[in-house]
């Protein structure tokens, strides 16, 4: 079937775009940060209820998009919760009484579907498939940011999965993608900076388990080891798959615990 021309440009143009986002400036909501909260007399419940050392994205648990949850003066939110809270919408309350800039989140219904922000980034073996990713990306409605690489000459993995790996750490992305020749090494390298669970998928079962249960916000991928449908397929299920229930937050909590104790060392 011959190539719409039309549709070739389109795409051209959509690329530039992307790699004109390289610099991914600083976390900026699309649209501008809009936050409602909602009063007791609207059924926002006060979470937790008693004294707690400890906050965790289980307190998150049956919290409806554009709830508060009020943190005690004693207590520390865990970083997963402070990610949680910001891509579910909902509102972190501190101690002083008003939500910091890295708590607030945009406003959304619960059929919202605000773009993401994700940033690709991908070697010489991945370079292939990034290209056609940040073109489905865009499809799903979302917002790629390319970071390289920008061909087929051979480069060194671990530099774009760093990139993509802080651009989701620092929250200037919502998820990241890396693509390699197998995404083992892009997992390993993008799993060294905290804040990140990245996971190597190379089927849908496997995307959708490393959303539900493992909070995953980055996804590597094998490049040359999937078929282009199945790649879609793949990232189609990571984006629209949620984070699990309560006791999956617990368990993502320890992961997160083992890392800020080696961290402190």
């Amino acid at each position: 079937m011959p190539l719409d021309p039309r549709s070739i440009a389109r795409r051209a143009a959509g690329r530039a775009l992307s790699e004109r986002g390289l610099g991914l400036p600083a976390a900026k909501p699309l649209g501008g940060v809009h936050v409602t909260t909602h009063s007791k007399e609207s059924g926002a419940p006060d979470r937790p209820r008693g004294a707690t050392a400890l906050v965790t994205a289980s307190d998150l648990d049956g919290l409806r998009r554009g709830a508060e949850l009020r943190v005690p003066p004693d207590a520390r939110v865990t970083d997963l919760c402070r990610e949680e809270a910001r891509l579910r919408g909902i509102l972190l309350i501190e101690p002083h009484g008003r939500p910091t800039a890295e708590n607030t989140a945009p406003e959304r219904s619960p059929g919202d579907r605000r773009p993401l922000r994700i940033a690709l980034g991908a070697d010489h073996g991945g370079y292939p498939l990034k290209c056609d990713l940040i073109d489905w990306v865009r499809e799903l409605g979302h917002l790629p940011f390319d970071l390289g690489t920008h061909g087929p000459a051979a480069v060194d993995y671990p530099d774009f999965a760093l990139a993509v790996a802080e651009a989701v750490a620092e929250g200037r992305a919502d998820f990241g993608i890396c693509v390699d020749g197998a995404g083992i090494g892009s997992t390993m390298a993008a799993n060294k900076v905290p804040g990140v669970r990245a996971a190597n998928c190379y089927d849908v079962a496997s995307a959708k388990n490393a959303r539900e249960h493992n909070f995953a916000n980055v996804l590597c991928l094998g490049g040359p080891k999937l078929a282009p449908s199945l790649a879609l397929e793949i990232l189609r299920a990571f984006l629209r798959t949620p984070t699990g229930a309560a006791r999956h937050a617990r368990r993502v909590e320890k992961i997160t615990s083992i890392e800020t104790r080696y961290r402190a060392r």
